[in-house]
């Protein structure tokens, strides 16, 4: 498939339902030259994905970014900004959210008491709703709920964080996945310090396979660098946790801390209109970007 003209597309992970999908296409909402938003997939087959949508020969002219959540694959330091990582595809062409995913951006206490109170509210006035969990229990308590989702996974993404750093060292062709579940969102049945630690040492004992420069004393050190910092008071009180832990975890540490309140995922994609880009100055780089394609 070509694209035609001069017309400028902007790749993103997932599909059409995605919130990263919602998001853009929220971003160029009035764009005089809006460029076509085009879901591929998984990150990992970007490269090929865009390759394929373009004729071979138009694939170095067309005018295209990839916008895709940072995961563990870049660390957040340095700013609040766009990371551009190295990719087959050219160094300028690819941006990374700067907070982990797009579902960091939506945990909010404020807003979830808002859709929470607004859906109850329609609840009282058509009694046909199927609206089954009552008024908000309040900002306050939203917000310990965020923060204690967000501890109770503290180990994890320590470990996460860790076995990242593994990766970057690791061998160029080889992948040591950061998790051991299946991937973000899905945790592990044991969020222990020593149960994610041996998981953790599993993974890399057979990623030795591919290098031997990946080893054990590596990854300790490594994961004590980031138990640190997340155990530091103003790692919590600045809620960092929001940045440096995987959104997709945080939501499920949340729903299985309290299976009785609603589904964040319910909630994610009105959840979209929210966001103030003004508070978050890597989304508004974003959108100049897209502007300046």
């Amino acid at each position: 498939m070509s694209v035609v003209g001069g017309k400028k597309v902007v790749f993103c992970e997932g599909k059409l339902s995605s919130l990263d999908y919602s998001l853009l296409n929220r971003l160029v909402d009035g764009f005089p030259d809006a460029p076509s938003i085009v879901p591929a997939g998984s990150k990992f087959t970007f490269s090929v994905f865009a390759r394929g949508y373009f004729f071979p020969e138009e694939v170095r002219h067309k005018r295209f970014i990839v916008f895709r959540d940072r995961d563990f694959d870049a660390l957040p330091d340095g700013g609040i900004r766009l990371l551009e990582p190295e990719t087959e595809l050219g160094k300028k062409n690819v941006f990374l959210t700067h907070r982990a995913c797009i579902e960091n951006y939506l945990i909010d206490a404020n807003w979830i008491h808002e859709y929470w109170s607004d859906r109850y509210a329609e609840k009282q006035e058509n009694p046909q709703s199927k609206w089954g969990h009552g008024n908000s229990p309040g900002i306050e308590e939203l917000q310990s709920w965020i923060e204690k989702g967000a501890e109770r996974i503290k180990a994890y993404q320590a470990v996460r964080w860790a076995l990242s750093d593994i990766q970057r060292i690791g061998h160029p062709r080889a992948i040591l996945k950061t998790t051991w579940t299946g991937g973000s969102g899905r945790l592990p049945p044991s969020l222990d310090l020593d149960d994610c630690q041996g998981q953790a040492l599993v993974l890399i004992e057979n990623f030795r396979t591919n290098t031997d420069m990946v080893t054990k004393d590596a990854f300790l050190e490594s994961f004590d660098k980031y138990w640190i910092r997340f155990s530091e008071q103003t790692f919590w009180e600045d809620k960092k946790y929001m940045i440096w832990f995987h959104g997709k975890d945080i939501q499920k540490s949340m729903q299985q801390l309290r299976p009785g309140f609603i589904s964040l995922s319910h909630y994610f994609l009105p959840g979209i209109s929210k966001i103030d880009l003004k508070r978050h100055p890597d989304l508004l780089e974003l959108e100049n970007i897209i502007k300046a394609m």
